[in-house]
């Protein structure tokens, strides 16, 4: 007995060691990426690509696991503040002026994107079934537009060219994540009947999941509006202290997702629609307010794709068939550009627009937290070669491609567009 306690004493130490040494090397890069991040931004070397670098190698290096519930609740965490921020940023004033195509890009793109990327996943990897079809092509549908930032933050593209691409990122991945969780939860209940273990039917988990999501959106509404009201209050009779105001800002995410948590209903749904929410209520103080929510969210993504390296590129051996290099292919190309150019007919935007704003449709941060989660929850029943395989390789050829296109391809599309100047584009 007393070798038991020995032995789980030491095991429990061990971990605290892994963490706060895991800490220390994650601090360690991220100064590090500080003291280069000018020279690396002239070599086209995004923080994606070289923390996604750091992870492989130490993923190469350390063979020791990291400790349970650890990665699921950094993404969790990570996935929370990406939502409430994304939706926040989007300003529904702001949205107003492009509703018509950026309606197009997320009503018709989307879902015709997702839809053909679930009768690809089907066809190239039949194993997974259905519902880890659905995900994947969930997954990856939502754009990342930290990755094709030298896009977005180039002043030679139009304005409203660089707001539709940056409303689409804000707005997609919310948009998908009801997907992505209606296809986990019925994989759950899927694999637990086939174990007979006792799980929900699919049908009872998909109607518990929409449930959930629907509490979630009502404790994102509520909790968002009201803090931005209180907030606005604050700031009008100078109560609140700027900087404190930006603090209690981005703590919102997090206690909308944890509050929902405990509440059983979606917390992820809970920190997007807070996060639009707190947009409409909280006045024209927003861009101020949600700062430390924006660095705090850059943070938590270095981390994570510091965990993608490590889990996914570092053995990128077992990941890498030819199935995975298609689909990330066509993913990027077809599956983006085809279902985007058929949205914007009739639009008015001209045709090097159109393919200008279908190319960068990079997928990034979200898709890697999805994974993640599901790499938590599953575990040995993940068709994990294929799912997350396809996840990781996408996201990865992804991070290279947007990462050195996007600068040349901004500024050529900007000379484009100062010579030609196109009315659609110009507007706003």
């Amino acid at each position: 007995m007393t070798e038991v306690v020995r032995s789980s004493a030491i095991n429990r130490i061990w971990k605290v060691c892994m963490t706060v040494i895991a800490i220390a090397v994650f601090a360690i890069l991220v100064m590090a990426y500080t003291l280069i991040s000018g020279r690396a931004q002239k070599f086209y070397l995004s923080p994606p690509l070289l923390f996604t670098a750091a992870g492989a190698v130490i993923g190469l290096a350390v063979t020791t696991p990291l400790p349970s519930g650890t990665v699921k609740m950094l993404a969790e965490a990570s996935l929370a503040l990406v939502l409430f921020h994304d939706a926040a940023q989007a300003h529904p004033r702001e949205l107003l002026r492009d509703w018509k195509i950026l309606g197009r890009m997320l009503f018709i793109s989307l879902p015709i994107a997702m839809a053909l990327g679930y009768v690809v996943a089907r066809l190239l990897f039949p194993e997974v079934g259905v519902y880890f079809a659905l995900f994947i092509a969930a997954a990856l549908a939502p754009t990342d537009a930290g990755l094709g930032a030298p896009t977005i933050l180039n002043p030679v593209v139009p304005a409203r060219v660089r707001r539709l691409l940056n409303g689409e990122s804000g707005l997609n991945d919310g948009l998908g994540t009801p997907v992505v969780f209606f296809a986990l939860a019925a994989a759950a209940a899927d694999s637990g009947s086939l174990t007979g273990s006792g799980s929900p039917t699919v049908s009872g988990a998909l109607i518990q999941a929409g449930w959930e999501i629907l509490g979630g959106a009502v404790v994102g509404i509520a909790g968002g509006y009201l803090f931005g009201r209180l907030l606005r209050a604050a700031e009008a009779r100078n109560w609140a202290d700027p900087t404190a105001a930006q603090i209690g800002v981005a703590v919102i995410p997090i206690l909308m997702f944890f509050g929902a948590e405990a509440l059983h209903v979606n917390g992820f749904i809970a920190a997007y629609i807070a996060g639009t929410a707190f947009a409409g209520a909280a006045g024209p103080q927003l861009d101020h307010d949600i700062k430390t929510t924006e660095e705090l969210k850059t943070l938590f993504g270095f981390a994570v794709w510091v965990l993608f390296g490590m889990i996914f590129v570092s053995q990128l051996n077992r990941f890498l068939t030819w199935q995975t290099m298609l689909f990330a292919v066509l993913a990027l190309s077809i599956l983006r550009v085809g279902p985007i150019w058929f949205s914007l007919l009739g639009s008015g935007l001209r045709q090097p627009t159109k393919f200008f704003v279908a190319w960068f449709g990079p997928r990034g941060l979200a898709s890697v937290v999805f994974a993640l989660i599901a790499y938590e929850d599953f575990g040995d029943q993940l068709p994990g070669a294929d799912v997350l395989g396809v996840i990781g390789v996408t996201v990865l050829l992804s991070v290279i491609v947007h990462g050195v296109s996007a600068p040349p391809l901004a500024d050529r599309y900007g000379a484009w567009a100062e010579r030609e100047k196109p009315t659609m584009e110009s507007a706003g």
